[in-house]
Protein backbone atom coordinates (compact mmCIF):
# COMPACT_ATOMS: atom_id res chain seq x y z
CA UNK A 1 0.00 0.00 0.00
CA UNK A 2 1.29 3.45 -0.79
CA UNK A 3 1.35 5.59 2.47
CA UNK A 4 -0.09 9.32 2.05
CA UNK A 5 2.12 11.80 2.87
CA UNK A 6 0.74 14.80 5.00
CA UNK A 7 1.71 18.00 3.44
CA UNK A 8 2.58 20.75 5.41
CA UNK A 9 -0.62 23.35 6.99
CA UNK A 10 0.99 26.12 4.23
CA UNK A 11 1.10 24.07 1.30
CA UNK A 12 -2.43 22.81 1.80
CA UNK A 13 -3.80 26.10 2.56
CA UNK A 14 -1.89 27.27 -0.78
CA UNK A 15 -3.51 24.59 -2.53
CA UNK A 16 -7.22 26.04 -1.24
CA UNK A 17 -6.12 29.12 -1.66
CA UNK A 18 -5.69 28.77 -5.48
CA UNK A 19 -8.55 26.75 -6.11
CA UNK A 20 -11.37 27.03 -8.95
CA UNK A 21 -14.06 27.57 -6.61
CA UNK A 22 -14.37 31.49 -4.95
CA UNK A 23 -16.48 29.34 -1.94
CA UNK A 24 -13.04 27.37 -1.20
CA UNK A 25 -11.14 30.17 -1.98
CA UNK A 26 -13.07 32.53 0.72
CA UNK A 27 -12.77 29.65 3.11
CA UNK A 28 -9.00 29.54 2.79
CA UNK A 29 -8.32 33.11 3.74
CA UNK A 30 -9.90 32.81 6.97
CA UNK A 31 -8.74 30.25 7.89
CA UNK A 32 -5.27 31.47 7.17
CA UNK A 33 -5.94 34.36 8.93
CA UNK A 34 -6.61 32.54 12.02
CA UNK A 35 -3.35 30.06 11.54
CA UNK A 36 -1.14 33.01 11.64
CA UNK A 37 -2.51 34.09 14.69
CA UNK A 38 -2.65 31.07 16.40
CA UNK A 39 1.47 30.03 15.18
CA UNK A 40 2.79 33.38 16.44
CA UNK A 41 1.24 33.50 19.41
CA UNK A 42 3.35 30.80 20.70
CA UNK A 43 6.69 32.13 22.20
CA UNK A 44 8.33 29.38 19.97
CA UNK A 45 6.10 29.83 17.36
CA UNK A 46 6.66 32.32 13.71
CA UNK A 47 6.93 31.31 10.13
CA UNK A 48 10.57 30.83 8.16
CA UNK A 49 10.97 32.84 4.89
CA UNK A 50 9.87 29.47 2.75
CA UNK A 51 6.64 29.00 4.48
CA UNK A 52 5.54 32.41 4.08
CA UNK A 53 6.64 32.40 0.08
CA UNK A 54 4.25 29.64 -0.38
CA UNK A 55 1.74 30.98 1.69
CA UNK A 56 1.72 34.39 -0.64
CA UNK A 57 1.93 32.24 -3.59
CA UNK A 58 -1.33 30.94 -2.87
CA UNK A 59 -2.46 34.72 -2.29
CA UNK A 60 -0.99 35.72 -5.47
CA UNK A 61 -2.80 32.74 -7.01
CA UNK A 62 -6.58 33.83 -5.31
CA UNK A 63 -6.46 37.11 -6.73
CA UNK A 64 -5.39 35.89 -9.93
CA UNK A 65 -8.29 33.92 -9.90
CA UNK A 66 -10.95 36.69 -8.47
CA UNK A 67 -12.96 38.50 -11.15
CA UNK A 68 -15.25 41.21 -11.06
CA UNK A 69 -13.78 45.13 -9.77
CA UNK A 70 -15.91 45.48 -6.43
CA UNK A 71 -14.92 41.42 -5.47
CA UNK A 72 -11.09 42.02 -6.21
CA UNK A 73 -10.82 44.98 -4.60
CA UNK A 74 -12.68 43.52 -1.21
CA UNK A 75 -10.52 40.25 -1.55
CA UNK A 76 -7.39 42.64 -1.58
CA UNK A 77 -8.08 44.68 1.32
CA UNK A 78 -8.40 41.54 3.36
CA UNK A 79 -5.06 40.10 1.81
CA UNK A 80 -3.38 43.59 3.05
CA UNK A 81 -4.89 43.22 6.26
CA UNK A 82 -3.34 39.71 7.06
CA UNK A 83 -0.19 42.21 7.95
CA UNK A 84 -2.32 42.78 11.16
CA UNK A 85 -2.65 39.01 12.38
CA UNK A 86 0.78 39.08 12.91
CA UNK A 87 1.95 39.72 16.74
CA UNK A 88 5.38 40.81 16.46
CA UNK A 89 6.77 43.46 13.94
CA UNK A 90 10.07 40.75 12.80
CA UNK A 91 6.93 38.47 11.58
CA UNK A 92 5.18 41.34 9.98
CA UNK A 93 8.60 42.83 8.35
CA UNK A 94 9.19 39.14 6.53
CA UNK A 95 5.38 39.05 5.57
CA UNK A 96 5.98 41.87 3.75
CA UNK A 97 9.53 40.92 2.23
CA UNK A 98 8.05 38.00 1.16
CA UNK A 99 5.46 39.72 -0.77
CA UNK A 100 7.91 41.80 -2.71
CA UNK A 101 9.69 39.21 -3.58
CA UNK A 102 6.85 37.08 -4.94
CA UNK A 103 5.61 39.86 -6.85
CA UNK A 104 8.72 40.63 -8.30
CA UNK A 105 9.13 36.66 -9.50
CA UNK A 106 5.17 37.19 -10.55
CA UNK A 107 5.33 39.81 -12.47
CA UNK A 108 6.28 39.17 -15.92
CA UNK A 109 3.72 36.18 -16.29
CA UNK A 110 1.24 38.82 -15.70
CA UNK A 111 -1.18 39.74 -18.41
CA UNK A 112 -2.50 42.89 -19.29
CA UNK A 113 -6.12 42.64 -18.90
CA UNK A 114 -4.85 41.29 -14.74
CA UNK A 115 -2.71 44.18 -13.86
CA UNK A 116 -4.89 46.32 -12.69
CA UNK A 117 -5.27 44.43 -9.85
CA UNK A 118 -2.15 43.75 -8.49
CA UNK A 119 -1.19 47.55 -9.12
CA UNK A 120 -4.60 47.81 -6.73
CA UNK A 121 -2.82 44.82 -4.44
CA UNK A 122 0.41 46.62 -4.28
CA UNK A 123 -1.05 49.83 -3.52
CA UNK A 124 -3.00 48.29 -0.45
CA UNK A 125 0.14 46.58 0.99
CA UNK A 126 1.51 49.31 1.43
CA UNK A 127 -0.88 51.09 2.32
CA UNK A 128 -1.54 48.43 4.92
CA UNK A 129 2.78 48.49 5.79
CA UNK A 130 2.26 52.55 6.55
CA UNK A 131 -0.65 52.25 8.79
CA UNK A 132 0.95 48.85 10.76
CA UNK A 133 3.75 51.64 11.05
CA UNK A 134 1.84 54.15 12.44
CA UNK A 135 0.30 52.05 14.96
CA UNK A 136 3.44 51.56 16.41
CA UNK A 137 3.84 55.13 16.53
CA UNK A 138 6.43 56.11 13.94
CA UNK A 139 8.89 54.47 15.92
CA UNK A 140 12.32 55.65 14.22
CA UNK A 141 13.64 51.60 14.28
CA UNK A 142 10.46 50.69 12.76
CA UNK A 143 10.80 52.83 9.87
CA UNK A 144 14.24 52.74 9.44
CA UNK A 145 13.42 48.77 9.07
CA UNK A 146 10.73 49.46 6.61
CA UNK A 147 12.54 52.00 4.16
CA UNK A 148 15.68 49.41 4.15
CA UNK A 149 13.32 46.55 3.09
CA UNK A 150 11.21 48.96 0.17
CA UNK A 151 15.24 50.09 -1.01
CA UNK A 152 16.88 46.46 -0.77
CA UNK A 153 13.27 44.78 -2.75
CA UNK A 154 12.45 47.43 -5.18
CA UNK A 155 14.68 50.24 -5.69
CA UNK A 156 18.47 48.70 -5.36
CA UNK A 157 20.10 48.29 -8.37
CA UNK A 158 20.83 44.82 -7.38
CA UNK A 159 16.96 44.22 -6.90
CA UNK A 160 14.96 41.56 -9.03
CA UNK A 161 11.94 44.12 -9.56
CA UNK A 162 10.90 44.67 -12.93
CA UNK A 163 10.59 48.23 -14.19
CA UNK A 164 6.96 47.99 -13.65
CA UNK A 165 6.82 47.88 -10.33
CA UNK A 166 9.06 50.64 -9.59
CA UNK A 167 7.42 53.08 -11.59
CA UNK A 168 4.01 51.99 -9.50
CA UNK A 169 6.27 51.94 -6.69
CA UNK A 170 7.36 55.38 -6.72
CA UNK A 171 3.98 56.80 -8.33
CA UNK A 172 1.76 55.79 -5.22
CA UNK A 173 4.15 55.69 -2.28
CA UNK A 174 3.55 59.73 -1.28
CA UNK A 175 0.05 59.34 -1.96
CA UNK A 176 -0.67 56.47 0.38
CA UNK A 177 2.12 58.26 3.03
CA UNK A 178 -0.45 61.37 2.40
CA UNK A 179 -3.24 59.01 3.63
CA UNK A 180 -1.89 57.54 6.04
CA UNK A 181 0.34 60.02 8.08
CA UNK A 182 -0.33 63.73 6.59
CA UNK A 183 -2.12 64.25 10.07
CA UNK A 184 0.27 63.00 12.62
CA UNK A 185 4.15 63.65 10.31
CA UNK A 186 6.27 66.31 11.08
CA UNK A 187 8.69 67.86 8.26
CA UNK A 188 11.66 65.83 10.14
CA UNK A 189 9.72 62.53 9.83
CA UNK A 190 8.82 63.19 6.33
CA UNK A 191 12.67 64.10 5.47
CA UNK A 192 13.30 60.70 6.90
CA UNK A 193 10.86 58.61 5.07
CA UNK A 194 11.87 60.50 1.33
CA UNK A 195 15.83 60.07 2.51
CA UNK A 196 16.47 56.65 0.55
CA UNK A 197 14.98 58.21 -2.53
CA UNK A 198 17.44 60.89 -2.66
CA UNK A 199 20.39 58.28 -2.15
CA UNK A 200 19.29 56.49 -5.05
CA UNK A 201 18.37 59.39 -7.01
CA UNK A 202 21.98 60.38 -6.59
CA UNK A 203 23.34 56.70 -8.01
CA UNK A 204 21.41 55.49 -10.09
CA UNK A 205 22.78 54.35 -13.71
CA UNK A 206 19.05 53.55 -14.73
CA UNK A 207 17.36 56.82 -16.78
CA UNK A 208 13.38 55.45 -16.00
CA UNK A 209 14.36 54.85 -12.46
CA UNK A 210 15.89 58.79 -11.91
CA UNK A 211 12.98 59.77 -13.78
CA UNK A 212 10.12 58.59 -12.24
CA UNK A 213 12.13 59.38 -8.46
CA UNK A 214 12.36 63.28 -9.47
CA UNK A 215 9.04 63.30 -11.45
CA UNK A 216 6.94 60.80 -8.55
CA UNK A 217 8.67 62.26 -5.06
CA UNK A 218 10.48 65.75 -5.31
CA UNK A 219 8.27 67.50 -8.09
CA UNK A 220 5.84 66.19 -6.44
CA UNK A 221 7.24 68.43 -2.95
CA UNK A 222 7.40 71.24 -5.07
CA UNK A 223 4.03 70.93 -6.50
CA UNK A 224 1.98 70.44 -3.29
CA UNK A 225 3.78 73.55 -1.78
CA UNK A 226 0.70 75.93 -2.76
CA UNK A 227 -1.57 73.50 -0.78
CA UNK A 228 0.61 72.64 2.05
CA UNK A 229 1.32 76.76 2.42
CA UNK A 230 -2.69 76.63 2.50
CA UNK A 231 -2.93 74.50 4.87
CA UNK A 232 -0.95 76.00 7.15
CA UNK A 233 -2.49 79.14 6.97
CA UNK A 234 -5.34 77.87 7.79
CA UNK A 235 -3.68 76.12 11.27
CA UNK A 236 -2.69 79.70 12.01
CA UNK A 237 -6.38 81.48 11.19
CA UNK A 238 -8.06 78.94 13.63
CA UNK A 239 -5.29 79.61 16.61
CA UNK A 240 -5.56 83.47 15.64
CA UNK A 241 -9.59 83.20 15.99
CA UNK A 242 -9.08 81.20 19.12
CA UNK A 243 -7.49 83.84 21.44
CA UNK A 244 -9.63 86.49 20.01
CA UNK A 245 -12.54 84.33 21.48
CA UNK A 246 -10.53 83.95 24.34
CA UNK A 247 -10.10 87.63 24.90
CA UNK A 248 -13.72 88.40 23.85
CA UNK A 249 -14.86 86.49 26.83
CA UNK A 250 -12.29 88.13 29.56
CA UNK A 251 -13.39 91.60 28.23
CA UNK A 252 -16.82 90.53 28.78
CA UNK A 253 -16.77 88.56 31.90
CA UNK A 254 -14.69 91.80 33.19
CA UNK A 255 -17.32 94.25 32.13
CA UNK A 256 -20.17 91.93 33.32
CA UNK A 257 -17.92 92.08 37.02
CA UNK A 258 -17.62 95.81 37.24
CA UNK A 259 -21.89 95.84 36.42
CA UNK A 260 -22.16 93.59 39.27
CA UNK A 261 -23.86 91.24 36.93
CA UNK A 262 -23.92 87.29 36.75
CA UNK A 263 -21.18 85.91 34.02
CA UNK A 264 -22.70 84.69 31.04
CA UNK A 265 -21.31 81.00 29.91
CA UNK A 266 -18.91 80.42 27.63
CA UNK A 267 -21.17 78.41 25.18
CA UNK A 268 -23.52 80.93 23.26
CA UNK A 269 -27.12 80.99 23.57
CA UNK A 270 -28.88 80.78 20.80
CA UNK A 271 -30.12 84.03 19.10
CA UNK A 272 -27.09 86.14 19.92
CA UNK A 273 -24.38 87.75 18.24
CA UNK A 274 -22.14 84.13 18.81
CA UNK A 275 -24.48 82.13 18.03
CA UNK A 276 -25.31 83.61 14.26
CA UNK A 277 -21.95 82.36 13.45
CA UNK A 278 -22.73 79.15 11.54
CA UNK A 279 -23.05 80.85 8.69
CA UNK A 280 -19.20 81.41 8.43
CA UNK A 281 -18.78 77.68 9.35
CA UNK A 282 -21.11 76.85 6.77
CA UNK A 283 -19.10 78.83 4.45
CA UNK A 284 -15.68 77.27 5.89
CA UNK A 285 -17.38 73.94 4.78
CA UNK A 286 -17.83 74.97 1.03
CA UNK A 287 -13.97 76.36 1.16
CA UNK A 288 -13.16 72.41 2.51
CA UNK A 289 -14.53 70.57 -0.19
CA UNK A 290 -12.97 72.42 -2.66
CA UNK A 291 -9.71 71.86 -0.98
CA UNK A 292 -7.14 69.08 -2.23
CA UNK A 293 -7.21 67.70 1.73
CA UNK A 294 -4.35 67.13 4.30
CA UNK A 295 -1.18 67.42 2.47
CA UNK A 296 2.63 66.70 3.95
CA UNK A 297 4.61 69.09 5.20
CA UNK A 298 8.61 69.83 4.24
CA UNK A 299 11.65 72.06 5.11
CA UNK A 300 12.32 72.48 1.68
CA UNK A 301 15.56 73.99 2.92
CA UNK A 302 16.41 70.77 4.60
CA UNK A 303 15.55 68.74 1.71
CA UNK A 304 17.06 71.04 -0.76
CA UNK A 305 20.47 70.78 1.83
CA UNK A 306 19.66 67.10 1.35
CA UNK A 307 19.64 66.71 -1.89
CA UNK A 308 22.34 68.79 -2.77
CA UNK A 309 24.64 66.87 0.19
CA UNK A 310 23.93 63.07 -1.97
CA UNK A 311 24.35 64.90 -5.38
CA UNK A 312 27.83 66.79 -4.96
CA UNK A 313 29.36 64.05 -4.63
CA UNK A 314 32.43 63.12 -6.98
CA UNK A 315 30.30 59.24 -7.76
CA UNK A 316 27.51 60.90 -9.07
CA UNK A 317 26.89 60.59 -12.67
CA UNK A 318 26.75 64.20 -14.59
CA UNK A 319 23.10 63.38 -15.75
CA UNK A 320 22.07 62.83 -12.16
CA UNK A 321 23.56 65.88 -10.84
CA UNK A 322 22.23 67.85 -13.64
CA UNK A 323 18.85 66.97 -13.00
CA UNK A 324 18.98 66.86 -8.99
CA UNK A 325 19.98 70.27 -8.87
CA UNK A 326 17.32 71.87 -11.12
CA UNK A 327 15.42 70.23 -8.24
CA UNK A 328 17.45 71.84 -5.86
CA UNK A 329 16.71 75.57 -7.20
CA UNK A 330 13.32 74.95 -7.20
CA UNK A 331 13.28 73.76 -3.71
CA UNK A 332 15.84 76.57 -2.51
CA UNK A 333 12.90 79.28 -3.97
CA UNK A 334 10.34 77.68 -1.97
CA UNK A 335 12.53 78.03 1.21
CA UNK A 336 12.99 82.04 0.71
CA UNK A 337 9.15 82.41 0.25
CA UNK A 338 9.08 82.63 -3.31
CA UNK A 339 5.91 81.11 -4.58
CA UNK A 340 4.33 81.03 -8.04
CA UNK A 341 1.34 83.76 -7.55
CA UNK A 342 -0.89 81.97 -10.06
CA UNK A 343 -0.44 78.40 -7.97
CA UNK A 344 -0.52 79.77 -4.37
CA UNK A 345 -3.58 81.03 -2.39
CA UNK A 346 -3.77 84.97 -2.43
CA UNK A 347 -4.48 85.43 0.99
CA UNK A 348 -1.14 82.86 1.71
CA UNK A 349 0.75 84.56 -1.19
CA UNK A 350 0.01 88.18 0.70
CA UNK A 351 0.99 86.67 4.33
CA UNK A 352 4.46 84.81 2.95
CA UNK A 353 5.52 87.36 0.27
CA UNK A 354 4.63 91.05 1.68
CA UNK A 355 7.07 93.33 -0.27
CA UNK A 356 9.74 90.81 -1.36
CA UNK A 357 7.48 89.71 -3.83
CA UNK A 358 8.13 92.46 -6.74
CA UNK A 359 12.19 92.13 -5.95
CA UNK A 360 12.07 88.22 -6.11
CA UNK A 361 9.94 88.37 -9.25
CA UNK A 362 13.01 90.96 -10.68
CA UNK A 363 15.47 88.95 -9.34
CA UNK A 364 13.91 85.87 -11.51
CA UNK A 365 13.29 87.59 -14.87
CA UNK A 366 14.86 86.27 -18.10
CA UNK A 367 16.54 89.04 -19.72
CA UNK A 368 14.70 88.77 -22.74
CA UNK A 369 11.84 89.90 -20.62
CA UNK A 370 13.88 92.44 -19.34
CA UNK A 371 14.59 93.99 -22.78
CA UNK A 372 11.17 94.02 -23.71
CA UNK A 373 10.02 95.86 -20.94
CA UNK A 374 12.57 98.58 -20.68
CA UNK A 375 13.87 98.52 -24.48
CA UNK A 376 16.99 98.80 -25.79
CA UNK A 377 18.58 102.44 -25.33
CA UNK A 378 14.97 103.74 -25.38
CA UNK A 379 13.69 101.85 -29.03
CA UNK A 380 10.37 100.96 -28.88
CA UNK A 381 9.40 97.00 -28.70
CA UNK A 382 9.05 95.04 -31.38
CA UNK A 383 5.21 93.84 -31.91
CA UNK A 384 4.75 90.66 -29.91
CA UNK A 385 4.71 88.89 -33.65
CA UNK A 386 7.96 89.79 -35.00
CA UNK A 387 11.52 88.17 -33.98
CA UNK A 388 14.84 90.70 -33.56
CA UNK A 389 16.31 88.69 -36.47
CA UNK A 390 12.79 89.45 -38.48
CA UNK A 391 12.71 93.58 -37.22
CA UNK A 392 16.35 93.95 -38.35
CA UNK A 393 15.35 92.36 -41.79
CA UNK A 394 12.36 95.21 -41.91
CA UNK A 395 14.95 98.20 -40.84
CA UNK A 396 17.11 97.31 -43.55
CA UNK A 397 14.53 97.66 -46.10
CA UNK A 398 13.31 100.69 -45.08
CA UNK A 399 10.37 99.21 -43.48
CA UNK A 400 9.66 101.10 -40.11
CA UNK A 401 9.39 99.52 -36.79
CA UNK A 402 6.23 99.09 -36.20
CA UNK A 403 4.18 97.78 -39.29
CA UNK A 404 0.86 97.92 -37.51
CA UNK A 405 1.05 101.33 -37.61
CA UNK A 406 0.85 102.58 -40.85
CA UNK A 407 -1.30 105.26 -41.58
CA UNK A 408 -3.85 105.32 -44.04
CA UNK A 409 -3.70 107.02 -47.37
CA UNK A 410 -6.31 108.35 -49.15
CA UNK A 411 -5.93 105.37 -51.83
CA UNK A 412 -6.23 102.74 -49.39
CA UNK A 413 -9.47 103.54 -47.77
CA UNK A 414 -11.52 100.00 -47.92
CA UNK A 415 -8.05 97.78 -47.83
CA UNK A 416 -6.89 96.05 -44.76
CA UNK A 417 -3.00 95.84 -43.63
CA UNK A 418 -0.38 97.47 -44.81
CA UNK A 419 -0.45 98.65 -49.14
CA UNK A 420 0.89 95.42 -51.06
CA UNK A 421 3.65 96.16 -53.38
CA UNK A 422 2.65 95.80 -57.33
CA UNK A 423 4.65 93.00 -58.92
CA UNK A 424 7.01 94.23 -61.38
CA UNK A 425 7.02 92.44 -64.84
CA UNK A 426 10.26 90.43 -65.94
CA UNK A 427 13.10 91.79 -67.43
CA UNK A 428 12.31 89.84 -70.93
CA UNK A 429 8.53 91.42 -70.46
CA UNK A 430 9.59 94.69 -70.43
CA UNK A 431 11.98 95.12 -73.03
CA UNK A 432 8.78 93.73 -74.90
CA UNK A 433 6.65 96.36 -73.93
CA UNK A 434 9.39 99.24 -74.46
CA UNK A 435 9.85 98.13 -77.89
CA UNK A 436 5.95 97.80 -78.30
CA UNK A 437 5.79 93.97 -78.57
CA UNK A 438 2.89 92.66 -76.79
CA UNK A 439 4.13 89.41 -74.47
CA UNK A 440 2.96 86.58 -75.47
CA UNK A 441 1.55 84.35 -72.90
CA UNK A 442 1.57 80.38 -72.13
CA UNK A 443 -1.01 78.39 -73.52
Amino acid sequence: MVSHVQLPPEIQLAQRLAGNEQVTRDRAVKKLRKYIVARTQRASGGFTHDELLKVWKGLFYCMWMQDKPLLQEELGRTISQLIHAFQSAEAQHLFLQTFWQTINREWTGIDRLRLDKYYLLMRMVLNESLTALKMRGWEERQTEQLLELLTTEILHPDSQAPNGVKSHFLEIFLEELTKVGADELTAEQNLRFIDPFCRIAARTEEPLVLHNITRGIFETIVEQAPFAIEDLMKELEEEEDDEMSEGDEEMSAGKERERGQDVPSKKPWKGSIHGTEPDVDEEQGEDDEDSAGPVLQFDYEAVANRLFEVASHQSTPSQNRKRLYKVIRKLQHLAEGFFPEDEVPEKAYRSLQGGRRERKAKKRLPKSRLQNKTGKGGKEDPPPGLSPGSERMRQRRGVGPNPTAHQEQPGDRGRRGAPRKKRRPQGGARAKVASGQEPKTQQ
